[in-house]
């Protein structure tokens, strides 16, 4: 039996296990589904990622935001709306090696974490 390859969708940042029927395009899937592939990443997810990692460097070490300040941040008006999308930006930082997703201050999986979700710069060593 052979090993299923996991790796992280390029849209929404959430875990993929290659299946047995991709299992001889594994290496070529990029998206976890058609909704992904057809969202892509824009200039706008990546500007909520930019929005991310600049209010991590104004706060202390360890220090966390929500996802919702970085939307309020490039939406001022329609922040709810650009929600899902700053989550996703959050889970592309956490597989870039640049942020962790905490819930009640622990770290958690950013592919099954459900609820209110906090961000903070990945930890070093």
């Amino acid at each position: 039996m052979t090993e299923l390859l996991e790796k992280t969708c390029l849209s929404c940042g959430r875990r993929i296990t290659c299946r047995k029927k991709w299992a001889r395009d594994c290496p070529n899937v990029r998206y976890c589904g058609d909704a992904c592939r057809r969202k892509k990443v824009s200039a706008g997810d990546a500007a909520l990622e930019q929005s991310i990692l600049d209010l991590l460097a104004g706060r202390a070490v360890g220090a966390t935001v929500c996802p919702s300040e970085a939307a309020r941040a490039i939406d001022p008006a329609g922040w709810r709306d650009r929600m899902e999308d700053a989550r996703r930006a959050a889970r592309r930082l956490v597989d870039r090696g640049l942020a962790e997703i905490t819930q009640a201050g622990r770290v958690v999986d950013p592919s099954t974490a459900r609820g209110p979700i906090r961000v903070r710069l990945a930890r070093k060593g």
